[in-house]
């Protein structure tokens, strides 16, 4: 009796390492019941990981960017045509000035639900004709409402409904090494797109202070950052970890035209006081 026992038991043991063996050909690595991949040091992307990738920067970039605008501007500019041929009415009367519409780009961030807009006076000085256009692909008129040409501010006047509004902050308690994060449309024509470009950096250096310049503008107290800004961002918002303005973006050092990491931006604070004057 006790052999036949053990014999059963053998047997019964050797029929279930049959079948597992069988199982493990036919489901590899997965349990047949959840059909489920077992831990092999790789895992498949989950709700979890996908939430991770929202930060205080991302959330900063949706508070403000409703708000920052596409500025095109159409200049009326006087060039001076000379004779090819070195003689001729031209050498008699000199050159002859002659008128030439320019088309331009630059950015711009409404801070009053009225349809005020800041931007740089350089952006729309001698425009004759703006066109404003949201990020929502809305499209308006503007015109300037005021403009200080020596410290490089301007405000533009739009006329719609539910304009989107940023919020102004604070730029004198700037913290050296916090984050900044630079708005606005540079090469918009080319990619005939109004939603703004984005770039982040940190906040390089305050207080900045620049010689007086050919054509009188004056630079004080700049912001400086090496959040990327290019041609076609001047007039957008440099914005705090907090979706908060906290500089108007308004130009770069650059041997080439590229950026190099090194760009200016008006404090806001000196620009809610320029804004009030104007």
């Amino acid at each position: 009796m006790k052999r036949i026992n053990l014999f059963t038991i053998i047997l019964i043991l050797l029929l279930n390492a049959f079948i597992t063996m069988a199982l493990i050909n036919k489901y590899g690595n997965k349990t047949p019941e959840t059909d489920t991949f077992v831990s092999q040091g790789t895992s498949q992307p989950s709700k979890a990981s996908s939430a991770k990738r929202i930060n205080s920067i991302t959330e900063a970039v949706k508070a403000v960017e409703p708000a920052v605008v596409s500025i095109n501007v159409i200049k009326t500019e006087y060039v001076r045509a000379v004779s090819p041929f070195g003689f001729g009415f031209f050498d008699f009367f000199g050159s002859i000035p002659l008128l030439r519409q320019v088309e331009s780009i630059g950015s711009g961030v409404i801070y009053d639900p009225k349809g005020y807009i800041v931007t740089n006076a350089h952006v729309v000085s001698g425009a004759t004709q703006i066109k404003v256009i949201l990020p929502d692909k809305r499209e308006f008129s503007g015109i300037v409402a005021g403009i200080d040409e020596i410290h490089d501010v301007a405000k533009i006047k739009i006329t719609g409904n539910n304009l989107p509004v940023a919020e102004m902050g604070n730029s004198n308690d700037l913290i050296i090494g916090e984050w900044s994060i630079a708005l606005g449309n540079p090469y918009g024509f080319l990619m005939n797109d109004s939603k703004p470009s984005v770039s982040v950096g940190v906040i390089s250096a305050v207080n900045r202070n620049f010689a007086a310049r050919q054509d009188r503008r004056e630079y004080k107290s700049m912001i400086q950052t090496d959040a990327a800004i290019n041609p076609g961002n001047s007039g957008g918002p440099l914005v705090n970890i907090n979706g908060e303005v906290v500089g108007i973006n308004t130009f770069i050092f650059s041997e080439n035209g590229g950026n190099i990491g090194i760009g200016f931006a008006i404090p806001i604070n000196s620009v809610k006081t320029i804004l009030a004057k104007i």
